[in-house]
């Protein structure tokens, strides 16, 4: 499972860098199929990604069918996003998680696991001491994802989605 994810390379989106605008038009996308509207930055990804203090990774791995035959020598262009986490560090206190999501055929294959991973030490080196996030508890593996990397239920909020739809509020300390 951890092989395909250790295959990806997990990059922080350099908004000068020439390939970003591709990139942020993959994550836009990918965005729009796995989240249902209301729920969707796709509209407003690219002023999530202005605010103070977010970032924006992402999981880019050797596309399903490389065109050179070799996957391991892909460049840029033949690698595809398969994975992205934003995170934003509010103060030093706390930080949230505001999106984690991983393309349906690439689940399963450590590319969350690393992502998570990545945004949370992303908030250690900003001496963050808490990272919170929302999920929905219907989403078994993405709660088992959470729970499996020391994150706890602090709470339930009531239709944090919709009516009758609600969300676990968890949390992971850092430690010093």
């Amino acid at each position: 499972m951890a092989a395909a994810a250790t295959a990806a390379r997990i990059l922080e989106l350099d908004p000068a860098h020439p390939r970003a605008g591709r990139v942020i038009d993959d994550i836009v996308r990918m965005e729009k199929r796995i989240f249902p509207k209301h729920e969707s930055l796709a509209r407003t990804f690219h002023d999530e990604l202005k605010r103070r203090n977010t970032a924006l990774i992402y999981s880019a791995a050797a596309a399903t069918i490389p065109t050179t035959g070799d996957a391991a020598a892909a460049s840029d262009e033949e690698e595809e996003v398969v994975g992205y986490a934003m995170y934003t560090c509010a103060t030093s206190l706390c930080a949230s998680i505001t999106k984690l999501a991983v393309k349906e055929s690439r689940r399963r294959q450590g590319h969350g696991e690393a992502l998570l991973m990545a945004a949370v030490e992303g908030c250690r080196r900003r001496r963050v001491q808490r990272v919170s996030l929302h999920v929905d508890p219907a989403r078994a593996a993405a709660v088992a994802l959470y729970r499996k990397a020391g994150f706890q239920v602090d709470a339930t909020v009531v239709g944090y989605y919709a009516p009758r739809r609600d969300a676990y509020r968890i949390s992971v300390s850092q430690f010093n």
